[in-house]
């Protein structure tokens, strides 16, 4: 599948590798170039603004925001909401606050866009091991994202860390 990934700090930029790596199609976006550059090198489509990594996708796009909680989170939404088009998915993964996914799901249904808000943790051993994620939306839209979501995950339920930070599956 393709998708747009907006937020390249440590998490965001490990999940456009993870995707990359698990053969998506990737667009990532960040608003600063120099993390869109790296993804570049690791096999990412470069969007240096919104516009443009929502110009580069095709309908229904995926577009997911992985900044910070809060008034980031609302802004690059309400930019994506710019340049998307009806039918496309706006995906929240900054584990906000649940009353402002439900407000947010609100607006952007209004509008005719798909929400799914997903709440990831992972941590910087998210590359290696996978993403632990809680999704909500419509069966429809998450479906859509589905591939990517299940290339997020971790290969098993469970992770458990020691406290030498070595991996135990349980």
């Amino acid at each position: 599948m393709e998708i747009g990934l907006y937020g390249l700090g440590r998490m965001g930029g490990n999940m456009v590798t993870r995707l990359v790596r698990g053969g998506h199609r990737v667009v990532a976006g960040n608003r600063s170039p120099g993390p869109v550059d790296e993804a570049k090198t690791g096999g990412a489509v470069g969007a240096y603004t919104i516009e443009e990594m929502a110009k580069q996708l095709k309908p229904p796009r995926v577009l997911w925001s992985m900044v910070p909680a809060g008034e980031a989170t609302d802004h690059t939404l309400d930019d994506f909401a710019k340049y998307a088009s009806k039918g496309d998915i706006l995906v929240d993964g900054a584990n906000s606050y649940f009353r402002d996914s439900m407000r947010r799901a609100q607006k952007y249904t209004a509008l005719d866009f798909d929400f799914v808000d997903v709440g990831v943790s992972g941590g910087v051993w998210g590359l290696e091991n996978g993403y632990c994620m809680m999704v909500g939306g419509p069966a429809d839209a998450v479906a859509i994202a589905k591939p990517a979501l299940d290339t997020l995950a971790p290969l098993v339920g469970i992770l458990l860390r020691d406290r030498n930070q070595e991996a135990v599956q349980a």
